[in-house]
C-alpha cells in the first residue's frame, strides 16, 4: 500500500527530499499562503511543532499561490517572512500547486486519500469561502480538492493519511488528533 514515504519532494532551496526523513514522525502538511485571512495560522502551527517536536511531530509547510494568489514572492521572502512575522522554524518546502492536473504529486495523494472535511461553519471566513466556491462550482463540496489556504493533512507514525483539516477548522480540534497519535 502507498504511504507519503512513496514520495519526494523539492526543500525550498530546491533540494529534492524524499519523505522517508519523516519515517516514525507524527506529521501536518499544510499548503499555505503568506497574504491570506489565514496566515495568522502560521503562529499556531509554530506553538504546535514547538509543543510537539520533542514527541516526534512535525510541521511540513509548501507555500501555494494557487488561491486568490495570496503566496507571492520567493520561496526565500516566503521563508524570511514567516520567521520574521511569526517566528515559524518548521520545515518550508518549494512553492508548489496542489490542485488541478499540475498538482504535486504528494497532494494529489493526499486529495485521494482525504477529500473535502467540510468547514466549520463558525469560523467567520467560512461563510465568505462557501458563498465565493459555491458561485464558481455549485458542487465543489462533493469534489475533494484542496479548496483554500491552510488546509492541512495529519500523517501517523507508519505515513499514512489519517485526517484532514480545512483552514476553518479549530488548532484545539486539530491539537487533539496530533495528541492521539503520538501516544
Amino acid at each position: 500500500m502507498k504511504t507519503i514515504y512513496d514520495f519526494t519532494v523539492k526543500d525550498r532551496k530546491g533540494k529534492d527530499v524524499s519523505m522517508k526523513e519523516y519515517a516514525n514522525e507524527v506529521l501536518l502538511i499544510v499548503n499555505s499562503a503568506t497574504k491570506c485571512g489565514f496566515t495568522p495560522q502560521y503562529e499556531e502551527l509554530e506553538k504546535l511543532y514547538e509543543k510537539y517536536r520533542s514527541d516526534g511531530f512535525v510541521v511540513l509547510d509548501f507555500p501555494c499561490n494557487q488561491f486568490g494568489q495570496q503566496a507571492p514572492g520567493t520561496d526565500e521572502s516566503i521563508h524570511e517572512f514567516c520567521k520574521l512575522n511569526f517566528g515559524t522554524d518548521f520545515p518550508r518546502f518549494k512553492k508548489i500547486k496542489v490542485t488541478g492536473s499540475d498538482a504535486d504529486p504528494l497532494f494529489k495523494f493526499l486529495v485521494e486519500q482525504k477529500g473535502f472535511a467540510g468547514w466549520d461553519m463558525d469560523h467567520p471566513i467560512a461563510h465568505i469561502l462557501d458563498d465565493m466556491l459555491s458561485k464558481e462550482d455549485p458542487d465543489y463540496k462533493e469534489k475533494p480538492s484542496i479548496k483554500w489556504n491552510f488546509t492541512k493533512f495529519l500523517i501517523d507514525k507508519k505515513g499514512n493519511v489519517v485526517a484532514r483539516f480545512e483552514p476553518t477548522t479549530k488548532i484545539e480540534v486539530i491539537e487533539a488528533e496530533i495528541q492521539k497519535l503520538l501516544h
